[in-house]
C-alpha cells in the first residue's frame, strides 16, 4: 500500500478542481490517500525580500513535510486566464526555495479542469513542465473539459472522459506500485 497525498492548486471555497481531485481519488483502492485543501495554509506572496526577512512560512514546511511524508501526488490545476493560477505558483515558489528538489522521487498523477472547453490545458501543460524541474514525475496527465457539462453529483457524465480518466488512474496505480 502506497501513501498518496492529493489536492488542488486552487483556493477557491468552491473549487471545482477541488471536487475534481476529490473524486479521483476516491476511485484508487487499496492505497492510503490524504486529501488536503491547500487554501487552508497560510502563505504569503513570495518574494526574496519576505524570505530574507521572516525565513520560511511555516505552513510551507508543513506542505514540504507532507510531500515528504508521501510516495505518490495526485494534483488538480486550476486556470486562471490561461496560466497557473497565481496561487499554486506562489506555493511552487515558495516550495523550490525551500528545497529545490521538493519533489525528488515523486510520481504524480496531474490533472486539470475547468468550466471551458480547453479543461485548463494550459495550466496543465506548465505545471506538467515544471514539476520535474523539482524532482518529480509526472506519470500521467488528463485535462477535464467542461466541467459543469460532464460532472454533476460527483459522477463523471460523458462515458468517454469517464473512460479516459479510469485509463489513467489504471496506469498511475501500476506504476506507483513498482
Amino acid at each position: 500500500m502506497k501513501k498518496i497525498l492529493a489536492f488542488a492548486g486552487s483556493n477557491s471555497s468552491t473549487s471545482i478542481n477541488h471536487q475534481f481531485i476529490t473524486h479521483i481519488a476516491n476511485r484508487i483502492n487499496g492505497h492510503d490517500i490524504k486529501i488536503i485543501e491547500l487554501r487552508e495554509y497560510d502563505i504569503p506572496v513570495f518574494s526574496v525580500d519576505k524570505e530574507n526577512t521572516s525565513g520560511f512560512p511555516l505552513d510551507i514546511q508543513v506542505i514540504k513535510n507532507l510531500i515528504s511524508e508521501h510516495d505518490a501526488l495526485m494534483i488538480s490545476v486550476n486556470e486562471h486566464n490561461g496560466a497557473v493560477s497565481s496561487f499554486f505558483k506562489n506555493i511552487l515558489d515558495w516550495l523550490s526555495r525551500l528545497d529545490r528538489n521538493f519533489l525528488a522521487d515523486k510520481k504524480i498523477l496531474l490533472v486539470s479542469t475547468s468550466p471551458g472547453a480547453r479543461g485548463a490545458a494550459s495550466s496543465l501543460e506548465y505545471t506538467k513542465g515544471i514539476l520535474p524541474r523539482f524532482g518529480g514525475q509526472v506519470i500521467e496527465s488528463f485535462s477535464f473539459p467542461s466541467f459543469n457539462d460532464n460532472f454533476a453529483n460527483d459522477e463523471i457524465q460523458n462515458e468517454v472522459l469517464n473512460m479516459g480518466i479510469e485509463d489513467v488512474l489504471t496506469t498511475f496505480a501500476h506504476e506507483i506500485e513498482e
